[in-house]
């Protein structure tokens, strides 16, 4: 039993990695699903949401320059 159970151990470890990789590497499959999931986690960004963003960072960056102006002057 010993000499079979080697042989389907190592047939298997070698048909595992090779069916994995031959499966990855399916076009049609890494369309369908890979990207597909994907754009479900992380859908593409609206325009008005980057605007947002973007204003959401200028203020947030003015309130830092400001408080750090104001402890400035408080301590010459």
């Amino acid at each position: 039993m010993g000499v079979k159970l080697e042989v389907f151990r190592m047939s298997l470890y070698l048909t595992f990695p090779v069916a994995m990789f031959w499966i990855a590497n399916q076009a049609e499959w890494f369309e369908d699903h890979v990207i597909q999931r994907k754009r479900e986690l992380w859908p593409p960004e609206k325009e008005g949401q980057r605007q947002e963003l973007e204003a959401f960072k200028e203020r947030i960056r003015k309130q830092r320059e400001e408080k750090l102006l104001g402890a400035a002057r408080q301590n010459p």
